[in-house]
């Protein structure tokens, strides 16, 4: 973990000198700068006291980079279609086995030709346009606004029947982080 360059960062952004987070908190300059080039390690309570004189969450410090929040712009997004091309997926960002998606469905287009089941959760929203879904015995004809959920591993389908292109946003949550696929 690279505390020390985090509480540095963090110091510097706001404007912060050691010699104010030793105020605060009561630590020596010499133990601040062996914290914040990674030669010593505080206690969680010194942490706390530091996070404090931050004015910042004690977890955020203990956040691994890869873990903090993840930006993904829009002219960043990757892109994928189905093998018919028919369908397009914009993967929107992910964290933690949960994996935001935009779906667009051309009026007609479907997710498969048959009904298909893979692992995890799913939340969606149609933003725009008429999709009708199924699954097992449960079906719905769905228009901007609404949404439903289902777990994945039940044979599932969907398809644009309205006269637009249909647009959903879908959440799906997987237990382990699996490559981005197109699902819906």
């Amino acid at each position: 973990m690279d505390i020390g360059s985090t509480i540095r960062t963090i110091r510097k952004r706001k404007n912060i000198t050691i010699a104010q987070i030793c105020e605060a908190t009561g630590l020596s300059q010499g133990f601040m700068s062996q914290v914040e080039t990674n030669k010593t390690s505080p206690s969680i309570a010194t942490l706390d006291q530091i996070a404090a004189a931050l004015n910042v969450p004690l977890a955020f410090l203990l956040l691994r980079k890869e873990d903090r929040m993840n930006v993904v712009r829009k002219e960043e997004r990757q892109v994928t279609t189905s093998s018919s091309g028919a369908m397009k997926v914009s993967h929107l960002s992910s964290v933690g086995g949960i994996r935001m998606s935009l779906i667009e469905l051309p009026p007609g287009a479907a997710s498969g030709s048959e009904p298909h089941a893979h692992e995890g959760k799913e939340v969606h929203v149609v933003l725009k346009g008429t999709i009708y879904v199924e699954q097992g015995e449960d079906s719905a004809t769905l228009h901007e606004g609404d949404s439903f959920s289902w777990h994945a591993c039940v044979p599932h389908f969907a398809k644009n029947v309205g006269e637009e292109t249909a647009v959903v946003l879908i959440s799906i949550y997987t237990e382990t982080d699996t490559d981005l696929e197109l699902s819906f």
